[in-house]
């Protein structure tokens, strides 16, 4: 039988409690977590069962019929909003992380033998020696990765914040009707997100950081009660804003909206929320369908332009008035009769979240046409010095949810995607500049592509960390680097795995460490002359780790184009032209 199966763990918790009576019990869920949609566990011997979500936990609990001190869980991404509301029944408090978990996970000794030494202390006092242990060894054996832990008093979150929380989610979806999508959508695309480094969106947030960044009295509010029932938390230096209870929000994949909304009536969760996300989705994906479609978001057009047939625009511009009006109610109107192939990842099956919407499809069509970057005003001038500066109106920037640079390099047949960093600046009028110093990262002499994902501190103090997609003894991985005062040059923090589409949702314990013998193969997107596309592809042989390999800036070689990847507020990507530049 599955170990994700909610009869496994009740007929689990049933023989534990038959053959082991106890005055008290705690439960730990070990490994794998995807957080509050896709839940706990990947069973390697059974894959295709799936996980755990969280209406199977709940099952398995009141069928299990005990109520524990603490749930724990050691694993991923489990310190959510409604695996807490939903446990109340079940346990005073949970232990979980916001964060994936490194490879080591929690440090069992010193809890333990405190248990063992007092059978009565205090569960509190357990807790928060579970999360010091945990963020202290974690800091020692595995340097570099972001670890949460929090302590979250049950009672009185479930006593305490589900009136706070509704009061909340109607505030948002009030927001969305009001036309103050813009907001809403602002402080989603700023606040502290979680599992930045997995091939696929989880689209958990840390609860109290939104909250706040909303701005409203009752984000305050929430945050408050909220902050209250996290009875203790702890971070590593590297992670900031995590307050100790995360929740999903939809905002880089949609895909998912359904299945949260699903799992939310199966807990028995307040409605409101599930209403507030479909809002927000709904013009999200409204606004990306105007932009011509999340599948049409490309590099190409800034790499070839007419070269190839992707024409010579950057994005979808269409004007004002009601000529604008036409065409995005057009192109919403086909969307919503059933034309979802523009938008990744979305089908018949799991789009019913857009008949949540209670903004008129017309409503949406004004919001759009007053609220879209207009993808015409993406030009290159050159200034007095040479540079190439771009300039928008501050109506326009405020539409900008991220900017980052991503720089090709032509190597004679196509075109190396060398990845997304934020290395940008602005001249003293505001505007973009767009030349570069010719160089890029890499590690031990080999060029790399590079992903910015985080930066926390200031100055000296500043960490910041990215990822390298690469083969490590032939599976595919993310190496971490990080860069912090300690190391300014970088380091490899580990590898973590990269699951295929479709094979799990939740995330692996892990943080794999490079061993001296290993091989490595570093990969890149690629765009041949033709257009043909890879994300597979190898930027190198196969290469074997050894125990010095730094990284450093080093020259590109050649040709090269540098162009920038603007997100809007729908989280729809638009390119720039591209700047040649040959060294």
């Amino acid at each position: 039988r599955t170990m994700t199966d909610p009869a496994t763990l009740a007929g689990f918790i049933k023989y534990g409690a038959a053959k082991f009576p106890a005055d008290r019990y705690e439960l730990i869920f070990w490994d794998h977590g995807g957080g509050s949609v896709s839940g706990y566990g990947y069973d390697e011997r059974h894959a295709s069962a799936g996980s755990m979500n969280l209406a199977g936990i709940n099952t398995a609990l009141s069928k299990g019929g005990i109520k524990f001190d603490f749930i724990g869980f050691d694993a991923c991404l489990m310190a959510t909003m409604e695996n807490a509301l939903m446990l109340n029944s079940y346990a005073d408090y949970l232990i979980a992380s916001e964060e994936t978990e490194p490879g080591y996970g929690w440090y069992y000794t010193n809890w333990v033998n405190m248990l063992n030494d007092n059978t009565s202390v205090e569960t509190t006092t357990l807790g928060k020696q579970i999360v010091d242990d945990f963020v202290d060894v974690s800091a020692q054996q595995a340097s570099g990765q972001s670890t949460t832990l929090s302590l979250i008093d049950l009672a009185e979150l479930s006593a305490t914040a589900p009136e706070k929380f509704s009061a909340f989610s109607k505030s948002i979806s009030t927001m969305i009707k009001e036309e103050n999508y813009q907001t809403v959508s602002s402080a989603r695309s700023n606040v502290r997100e979680f599992a930045r480094s997995s091939s696929s969106s989880i689209d958990q947030v840390d609860l109290i950081d939104l909250a706040r960044r909303i701005g409203n009295t009752e984000g305050q509010e929430l945050a408050t009660v909220l902050s209250g029932a996290v009875k203790y938390n702890r971070t590593s230096r590297n992670m900031t804003n995590a307050n100790g209870i995360s929740i999903y929000f939809p905002y880089r994949n949609v895909r998912m909206v359904d299945s949260a909304v699903n799992t939310y009536e199966d807990i028995g969760m307040d409605d409101e929320y599930a209403r507030c996300i479909q809002e927000f989705a709904n013009l999200e994906v409204s606004g990306q369908v105007a932009a011509g479609g999340s599948q049409t978001a490309s590099p190409l057009p800034s790499l070839f332009g007419d070269l190839t047939g992707y024409g010579s625009s950057y994005g979808t511009s269409y004007g004002s008035g009601s000529a604008g009006e036409e065409i995005i109610g057009s192109l919403l109107g086909s969307f919503l009769s059933g034309g979802y192939g523009s938008i990744s990842g979305l089908s018949g099956d799991n789009t019913g979240f857009l008949s949540g919407r209670s903004l008129s499809e017309q409503d949406a069509v004004s919001y759009i046409a007053d609220h879209h970057l207009s993808t015409e005003d993406f030009v290159w001038t050159q200034n007095t010095d040479g540079q190439y500066v771009m300039s928008l109106t501050e109506d326009q920037w405020d539409l900008v949810n991220d900017l980052a640079q991503n720089v090709f390099y032509d190597d004679g047949s196509g075109y190396v995607d060398l990845g997304l960093d934020n290395a940008f600046e602005y001249d003293e009028d505001g505007n973009l500049i767009g030349n570069t110093d010719g160089t890029w990262l890499s590690i031990d002499g080999q060029i790399v592509a590079y992903y910015y994902l985080d930066s926390t501190g200031e100055g000296d103090e500043m960490i910041t960390t990215g990822r390298v997609p690469a083969l490590l003894d032939g599976e595919r991985v993310n190496f971490m680097i990080v860069f912090d005062p300690e190391h300014p040059e970088g380091y490899i923090a580990g590898a973590t795995t990269v699951y295929n589409d479709g094979q799990t949702d939740t995330q692996p314990k892990t943080l794999t460490e490079l061993t001296e013998g290993d091989t490595i193969q570093y990969l890149c997107d690629y765009y041949t002359y033709d257009g043909t596309y890879s994300d597979t592809y190898t930027l190198s042989g196969e290469l074997t780790v050894d125990d010095d390999m730094p990284i450093r800036n080093i020259t590109l070689p050649g040709r090269k184009r540098v162009t920038y990847r603007f997100s809007d507020i729908y989280d729809q990507q638009y390119w720039t032209p591209a700047i040649d530049e040959v060294d």
